[in-house]
């Protein structure tokens, strides 16, 4: 009875005897099995799962090392096995440029925590990388090196929490996005890392344009733990653009928070797309700093450029702009500030700076000499590739004394391709310009559409630097509708539809200038040597109808207590030449007079003001025959006596009053009424 009693309990201490022994076996195997022997078959197993070769050619070696869990839980009684393996290579495809190995490894070691397995999850506390020779490669058909062959879907997960990398070389030739560049990582000695752990410089192209630059990073990259901030510094040129970060990255697998320092310079803003993919527009030479925030979510993204600040040209800018990544298209919005505008500062958006301007930005065509209107396109392929929201504020306009232009507010809105001004206001000799513009780019030409307004404009102010129109008084008021279809300013007035309008009611302006129109000889001599005085200008009208880039006067008349000014013909602005007539009719006497119609032609770059010879000669002619019979009679054909001269003002301001109208693009104002009938 005692023996058979005690059998089970002795039994239960054999098994417990034996299960140790086999653990104990099992260990000491472990720990003295060359794994050198398992070469060949994680060769092969790699190989296969890759589609490339694979080799470990170097030792394959196992330990093992303490749990690195907390010590207070019993998962610390765990240990974890460390594989460390020596010169391993893994090759590329056939069809790569950059060597036979997508990479070449000195030594790779790797801690691996076995729990996880259970559950089908890789989990590697720490990977480290010793001398690495990286080439990642990309066919201009797309295909790239660094996608392997699927055998479908794995129910093995991987997760990697640290990457350390010592002697690091990376390239990345990309036709694709023009990119050819590589980049040396090395560990900075203790004295001179000051926080960081590694060190890199870069060198290449990219889009044709020289890069090169230098950074730090932290030794230890923490891809999982949100609390520990990695820090990034970074000095980086790419062409004649700059850019400069320091601050920290925190899980950097996610890209849970940055927050860094941020500066940018370069030639132009537009030359930031191929670096950001923000659509920005032509700028001179810029250079902002500000902070750098981002933070991804579920719908992808959202940076914040906050509160930066810098120049552009010789204009001060400020704001804040916000990228949020959301579909179809992600978004910019914001706004931004400048308190001391220079007017030169605007041209390159639409192509009007000098030639050597555009030739500094690298991105502008050439304007040719002999035209005004930029030529230069709007390139309208960036523009499905982002929304965006933005106000632009310029407080005060730094331009000649001859441009009466004192601010702007500027409201622009992208979206799917189409770009909306609205409004785009100048504040203008003490009134307002606003215009309403939609430049529709979603196919090759532009649709473009623009409704422009022109409210209380002083005509004192209007000729800020003509000392005899500063006593004037009376505003201007005005309307526009075009519409137009080409990519550029030139293109677009070239073909441009619609009608001008404007007018005065009531007001006065310099008879000096008056008689300077109707060169009254004498009077302009009296004017200069008894003073100038104001005549009363009853009223002002104009209507022009652009039909296919042509402004035909339809009516231009003012009337003033002393005279009627008329002007008829046409300006081509496709040609940018003028043909205009202006007839000047005196009310009452006139002496010395060589009053004759005054003929503007010539181009916009090179204007001709004259007046009609053949009238000049015969009043010239009739005065020498006259002086030959009786000096006293000399003076006759130079006297111009008028009955008095009328012109309906009720009648005129009413009709420029009626709004101009514009047809659809491409259409001109005869093909809308003759649909409409």
């Amino acid at each position: 009875m005692t023996t058979s009693k005690f059998r089970p309990a002795r039994l239960l201490l054999w098994s417990i005897a034996a299960l140790i022994g086999l653990i104990a076996l099992c260990t000491a195997l472990l720990l003295t099995f060359d794994w050198n022997h398992a070469k060949p078959w994680l060769n092969q197993r790699v190989s296969e799962a890759t589609g490339r070769n694979f080799a470990i050619r170097g030792d394959l070696s196992l330990t093992w090392d303490k749990s690195q869990t907390d010590q207070d839980s019993w998962r610390r009684w765990v240990p974890w096995p460390r594989l460390s393996a020596k010169d391993i290579v893994l090759d590329n495809p056939e069809w790569a440029k950059t060597g036979p190995h997508m990479a070449e490894i000195g030594q790779l070691t790797f801690s691996l925590s076995p729990l996880p397995l259970l559950a089908h999850n890789i989990v590697l506390p720490s990977l480290e990388l010793n001398a690495p020779v990286i080439a990642l490669e990309r066919k201009p058909d797309g295909d790239n090196n660094w996608t392997f062959k699927s055998s479908g879907p794995s129910a093995w997960q991987l997760e990697l929490q640290k990457l350390v990398l010592a002697k690091a070389t990376v390239r990345l030739l990309d036709p694709v996005s023009k990119v050819d560049i590589k980049a040396d990582i090395d560990s900075l000695p203790a004295t001179t890392a000051e926080g960081y752990g590694i060190g890199w410089k870069v060198g290449g192209t990219f889009n044709k344009a020289a890069v090169g630059g230098e950074g730090k990073a932290g030794a230890v990259l923490s891809l999982q733990n949100s609390s520990t901030p990695y820090p990034l510094q970074a000095s980086v040129h790419v062409g004649k653009t700059a850019i400069a970060i320091q601050g920290t990255l925190t899980k950097p697998s996610d890209l849970a928070a940055l927050d860094l320092r941020l500066k940018l310079s370069g030639a132009s803003m537009s030359n930031l797309y191929p670096l950001t993919g923000i659509v920005l527009p032509a700028t001179p030479p810029f250079a902002t700093e500000g902070r750098l925030i981002g933070k991804i979510n579920r719908a992808g993204g959202d940076w914040t450029y906050d509160k930066f600040s810098g120049h552009v040209g010789s204009s001060d800018l400020s704001g804040t702009l916000e990228y949020i990544a959301q579909k179809p298209r992600p978004l910019l919005k914001g706004a931004v500030l400048s308190n001391q505008l220079r007017l030169q500062d605007l041209a390159p958006l639409i192509g009007a700076d000098s030639n050597a301007s555009k030739a500094n930005r690298g991105d502008g065509v050439a304007q040719p000499g002999n035209k005004v209107l930029p030529v230069e396109q709007f390139d309208t392929t960036r523009w499905g590739s982002i929304d965006a929201d933005v106000k632009f504020t310029g407080r005060k306009i730094i331009r000649d004394k001859e441009l009466p232009i004192q601010d702007l507010v500027a409201d622009l809105h992208l979206k799917d391709s189409v770009l909306s001004l609205t409004p785009l206001n100048f504040g203008v000799a003490g009134g307002n310009l606003i215009s309403n513009i939609k430049l529709d780019g979603s196919n090759k030409q532009i649709k473009a559409e623009m409704k422009i307004s022109a409210r209380h404009l002083k005509i004192k102010q209007l000729f800020p630097t003509l000392e005899s129109a500063q006593a004037s008084l009376g505003e201007i008021n005005g309307d526009a509708s075009l519409s137009a279809v080409g990519n550029s300013v030139a293109s677009m007035l070239g073909n441009a539809n619609g009608e001008l309008k404007t007018l005065i009611n009531q007001g006065s302006i310099s008879k000096f200038v008056l008689e300077a129109a109707g060169l009254n000889i004498g009077n302009v001599v009296i004017s200069k040597l008894f003073g100038d005085k104001q005549v009363k200008v009853n009223c002002l009208a104009s209507d022009f109808a652009v039909t296919n880039g042509v402004m035909d006067a339809r009516t231009f008349v003012m009337d003033t207590d002393d005279a009627i000014i008329s002007v008829d013909g046409k300006i081509n602005l496709a040609q940018e030449s003028l043909a205009l007539i202006i007839h000047p009719k005196s009310k009452g006497l006139r002496i010395f007079t060589l009053r004759t119609p005054i003929y503007v032609t010539g181009s916009f770059k090179n204007p001709d003001v004259g007046v009609n010879k053949g009238v000049l000669a015969l009043k010239a002619g009739g005065a020498i025959a006259l002086a030959v019979l009786a000096p006293v009679t000399a003076v006759l054909p130079l006297i111009n006596i008028s009955t008095d001269q009328q012109s309906d003002c009720a009648g005129l301001l009413a009709e420029a009053r009626q709004k101009p109208v514009a047809p659809p693009p491409g259409k001109t104002l005869q093909q809308k009424k003759a649909k409409a009938h």
